[in-house]
């Protein structure tokens, strides 16, 4: 009778390794089942052989891995950036692709090679190569899926293995398309939101400083000559000031903005300042309330889709925890994860990380206690989808006033610092001529 190796998890979510004696993967994972077990990798065990035959095996493999490997494109080299990733407009209509397939019938290798054939993204259709030839080789999709961790991420992978687990894969690759759908409608209205105000502040931007470093100069020039020996206003020489700095010494300015920018992206690496950083996006004024019902909308969705697929609790709040995008939701997230491993509720610590709001943390409540958690979590995502919706209509209401207001009083500063001469040259002649008339 062939054996069994298996990883699995338990009720508390640890994990656990062994092998079993039965007839094949399918009793090996019923067997699991039944001992209160979560199976997340079945494979039949390597027969040991003669060690001649493993170190001819050995051999064999090493010079076949390393042709393949020369075979496929010699030194396989990446800069890290370039090349590795897939948009995650393209992953999300592969998913849907390939969801429709395997509902109409189709099987898994042969869905893949169709849609290897159409893909137009060069490193999608080499992933998907890859993957038709790892299940070939008798490997499953989710393991296959594993080896490609800069495109699929952990709840893609998971979730494929939970579907394939419990035999119901074509169910959980159309919720995991929903999900990455609601997920993309959502980025994309939040991106086309900030398209215009981010467009007029560039345009703004360069407007400014082409009166810093060609119109401003020119006005200098002229009230030197008008004035004389006569002292500049104040505020204007502040604004001749600030447009010799920027004239004469543009590199520098800009290499000081440049400066100031990296400066920021590596405090954002460091723990303390991706905490404030992100804890600054919750609250700020305008953009704060977008950014909060989009991350409780993401919290939802995931977790829901999620365990409502078959993964266990504590293995769907770490992979929430780990695509939240944000440090103050990872950290209420594992509160939670630490209270259900010690056999507590999730609403506790939501409440506790004064993220959540009172509502969502009713419903979470009553989805614990009916059973219906996932149903739960999927409606507050739908109701939080329609608050992103009215959120990003009130903020993009506001920033056009906000932006408005900045602009005048950035170039009305320019232009009274430029007319304050005029005006004091004008009081001038007016004392010049009433003595001249005495």
């Amino acid at each position: 009778m062939p054996k069994f190796d298996y990883v699995a998890m338990d009720s508390r979510g640890k994990e656990t390794k062994g092998s079993l004696d039965v007839g094949s993967q399918a009793d090996a994972i019923n067997r699991l089942k039944e001992m209160g077990f979560f199976p997340t990798k079945v494979s039949e065990a390597k027969v040991e052989k003669a060690k001649g035959d493993n170190k001819k095996a050995a051999k064999s493999a090493a010079a076949g891995g390393k042709g393949k490997k020369k075979k496929k494109g010699g030194i396989n080299i990446r800069i890290p950036g370039f090349g590795g990733g897939v948009k995650s407009k393209v992953l999300t209509t592969f998913t849907r692709q390939l969801a429709t397939l395997v509902d109409a019938g189709l099987p898994l290798l042969r869905g893949l090679r169709v849609l290897e054939k159409q893909e137009r993204n060069v490193t999608l259709k080499r992933i998907l190569s890859d993957l038709a030839v790892s299940i070939e080789g008798g490997s499953t999709f989710s393991e296959g899926l594993a080896q490609h961790p800069r495109v699929f991420n952990k709840l893609f992978i998971n979730m494929v293995r939970a579907g394939e687990l419990g035999g119901v894969l074509e169910v959980v690759l159309n919720r995991l398309s929903e999900f990455m759908e609601k997920s993309q409608k959502i980025k994309g209205k939040v991106v086309a939101a900030m398209f215009y105000p981010a467009a007029v502040m560039v345009v703004a931007g360069g407007i400014l400083v082409l009166l810093l470093v060609v119109v401003v100069p020119k006005f200098k020039a002229i009230f030197a000559d008008l004035l004389g020996g006569a002292g500049m206003p104040a505020f204007t020489q502040f604004i001749l000031n600030i447009s010799d700095t920027v004239a004469n010494h543009f590199l520098y300015v800009a290499g000081g903005g440049v400066v100031l920018f990296i400066l920021f992206r590596l405090s954002l690496r460091t723990k303390l300042g991706r905490r404030l950083f992100d804890k600054l996006k919750l609250h700020f004024p305008v953009l704060g309330p977008v950014m909060s019902k989009v991350a409780i909308a993401r919290f939802s969705r995931t977790l829901g889709t999620l365990v409502s697929s078959g993964v266990p609790i504590l293995q769907a709040l770490n992979i929430v925890r780990e695509t939240s995008g944000n440090v103050i939701i990872s950290n209420a997230v594992q509160a939670v994860h630490d209270s259900v491993k010690e056999g507590e509720t999730i609403t506790a610590p939501l409440e506790a990380s004064n993220v959540f709001p009172p509502m969502v943390i009713s419903m979470v409540d009553v989805g614990e206690q009916t059973g219906a958690l996932p149903e739960m979590l999927t409606k507050i995502a739908d109701n939080y989808d329609d608050e992103v919706d009215n959120a990003v209509s009130a903020m993009t209401s506001l920033l056009e006033p906000i932006m408005i207001v900045f602009l005048a009083v950035i170039v009305g500063s320019i232009v009274i610092a430029l007319f304050l001469p005029l005006i004091t040259l004008i009081d001038k002649l007016g004392s010049d001529d009433g003595g001249d008339s005495k």
